[in-house]
């Protein structure tokens, strides 16, 4: 294993994806080779990693499992966690629980599974776009009630101007768009 290095840690200030993919390349060739929880289809990709409150946010794919990915990007937000130890992050789109890990060339980070084992990917591309598609998922508020009525009938092909709202079903809040198909 190699050192864990300040021109290292400079790196992974920069953009920790090129450092993440070498480490778990690393792995994925050494203990966890052969095993058969591993997609064979799969590679390691450190997918999307952009800042985020200071702290570097990316996707995490490996032939065993695609995590959500955070390590320290100087944000001060990031605790070092033990193994198995728990950080709660809020994004734009809900909470999530972060577990605490370390790699000698990387430091500290934490995961949030996303899948684990990774077989329903037949494709590394398939793959990849689901970790790219979760990661922009994060950064979307989730929609109220009557948006999301709103947006099953958009996508739905209707209107909601296709039927009539009456000024009292208006005031009440909206009931309208309740019940109406």
């Amino acid at each position: 294993m190699t050192a864990f290095s300040p021109d290292a840690r400079a790196d992974l200030e920069r953009d920790p994806a090129p450092a993440i993919a070498a480490c778990f390349r690393r792995i994925a060739t050494g203990q966890m080779a052969d095993l058969p929880l591993c997609n064979p289809a799969l590679a390691v990709a450190a997918l999307g990693f952009r800042q985020w409150e200071g702290e570097w946010l990316g996707a995490l794919l490996t032939p065993w499992s695609l995590s959500l990915m955070l390590v320290p990007g100087g944000g001060g937000r990031f605790r070092t966690l033990s193994l198995g130890q728990h950080q709660c992050w809020t994004l734009p789109s809900g909470e999530y629980e972060f577990v605490g890990n370390s790699e000698p060339e990387i430091g500290p980070y934490q995961l949030c599974s996303l899948y684990s084992p990774v077989f329903e990917f037949a494709t590394q591309a398939e793959a990849e776009a689901v970790a790219l598609a979760a990661l922009d998922a994060l950064f979307e508020r989730p929609l109220g009630a009557a948006e999301a009525v709103a947006e099953q009938r958009r996508l739905q092909g209707k209107s909601l101007a296709a039927a009539p709202v009456s000024r009292r079903e208006f005031l009440r809040g909206g009931s309208f768009l309740r019940g109406r198909g």
